[in-house]
């Protein structure tokens, strides 16, 4: 066992680009684990100026400077965020209040709709079982608001980081675009001359992250728009909140468009019962996940992420579990950085054995 074990670190490690690559690894998972909730701030600033380095360096080719692209890149991007804060925003709030004000009645109908069940169907549902069943979830949801409004409560303390964030992180962006070169030369200094499998991982994972990213923000406006569309001409309640849902749900593969259904369809059936209004949203809902799953997706990300749905599944299970919202948001990068170093570590094995 211990030979098996010392074979494998010798194929895996003995090359000092390996070892060098498995100790930035380390130092860096060290850091978000311990000073993660001080980096907040510039992690994502790092990540908003990943995304906007492309347009700027399309600027810079053909022939801005760099200080005059990115003041323009960064002012446009600042300004869409200020547009959506106006517009989008406060439609949400309201319309999520007014959700919030229908809640108890809406599970009201829902405990009568289900209480019906045994009566339609006594050889197959057990009245007491359902009852009992229907008390566990009403306790449980009395607890998860509860901590919900105690959430609420202490995140308002927090509005003094938020200020604090939405003056440190536009200027980080800034100056990280416009100074992106001779930031990565200081960076370039810190790290050891034995860094060709860092290169190598950073390469791929470039050219997969920003086709994946871009993808991304392209499909939820596409799916966004065309679903908030599609409510608001079907005269759905709640159409601009639930349209967003919808938008954002693509972030989650797979597991989002299955928990974004039971809002839209709870809403969809408390302002309409089954009638033939129901059948006809849900079928236009069905049709529009039709589109994205097998046309939008397969054109947007034909070159970009290329995992297999269970390693993604597994992803955001885990990395959400770890980190929460975060680490569902950078599941699917997070496991292409995994996929990047194994790929990385396989191909250098692989070379040892032939120099053997």
């Amino acid at each position: 066992m211990i030979k098996v074990f010392s074979d494998w670190y010798k194929r895996k490690f003995s090359d000092p680009d390996a070892a060098t690559l498995l100790v930035l690894i380390l130092i860096s998972a060290i850091a978000l684990a311990v000073w993660g909730n001080m980096l907040a701030p510039v992690l994502v600033a790092v990540v908003m100026a990943y995304l906007l380095d492309w347009p700027v360096e399309r600027m810079s080719r053909i022939g801005f400077s760099r200080p005059v692209a990115t003041s323009f890149i960064v002012t446009l991007f600042v300004g869409i965020c200020i547009l959506m804060l106006l517009v989008l925003v406060p439609v949400m709030v309201n319309q999520g209040t007014d959700l919030l004000k229908e809640l108890p009645q809406i599970w009201a109908q829902t405990q009568q709709w289900v209480m019906m069940l045994p009566e339609r169907y006594p050889g197959l549902i057990d009245g007491n079982q359902l009852q009992q069943m229907w008390q566990s979830a009403n306790d449980k949801i009395v607890t998860v608001g509860q901590d919900l409004i105690t959430a609420s409560f202490t995140n308002l303390v927090n509005i003094a980081a938020i200020l604090i964030y939405l003056i440190l992180v536009p200027l980080m962006i800034f100056f990280m675009l416009k100074d992106k070169h001779e930031l990565l030369s200081n960076v370039s200094r810190i790290l050891p001359k034995e860094r060709r499998l860092i290169k190598q991982v950073g390469a791929e994972m470039n050219v997969q992250i920003v086709n994946y990213i871009r993808g991304k923000v392209i499909e939820i406006i596409i799916i966004g728009t065309a679903t908030t569309v599609a409510f608001v001409v079907m005269d759905l309640r709640y159409a601009v909140l639930l349209g967003v849902l919808v938008g954002f749900s693509v972030l989650i593969p797979y597991i989002g468009a299955a928990v974004v259904t039971i809002p839209v369809a709870v809403v969809a059936l408390f302002q309409w019962g089954l009638t033939p209004d129901f059948w006809y949203l849900m079928i236009v809902y069905s049709i529009l996940q039709a589109l994205d799953g097998n046309l939008l997706v397969p054109l947007l990300f034909s070159e970009a992420v290329s995992l297999h749905p269970v390693y993604i599944i597994i992803a955001v299970l885990f990395f959400g579990g770890l980190w929460g919202f975060w680490g569902v948001f950078f599941a699917i990068p997070l496991a292409t950085l995994v996929k990047a170093v194994g790929n990385a570590w396989s191909e250098q094995s692989a070379q040892l054995q032939e120099e053997k």
